[in-house]
């Protein structure tokens, strides 16, 4: 499993502009079963994406976000091993 944080590099005007490509394109990697969760961090200074799969389809799908092609943010990797969960959110360990 893993986190991905981006942090966005230009103001958010230019952020906007893409971002109906951008959720057009969380949409199709939630369609691909990737994405487990995702959302903008408070204050609004990027977003946050909770994803599962290999390392390197990961990294392959993030360049496709029009957010990288258009050099709108950076992205951080984080992988972790749930070891706990709560209920209802079991298969989060699989």
């Amino acid at each position: 499993m893993y986190v991905v944080s981006l942090t966005y590099k230009v103001p958010l005007e230019q952020v906007d502009a893409h971002i109906d490509a951008h959720i057009a394109w969380l949409k199709s990697a939630y369609a691909k079963g990737m994405f487990l969760a995702s959302g903008r961090k408070v204050p609004r200074d990027g977003g946050v994406i909770l994803a599962r799969g290999d390392r390197k389809g990961l990294e392959e799908e993030l360049t496709r976000d029009p957010f990288h092609q258009h050099d709108l943010a950076d992205y951080s990797i984080t992988e972790f091993e749930p070891a706990m969960v709560a209920n209802g959110l079991e298969a989060l360990k699989a």
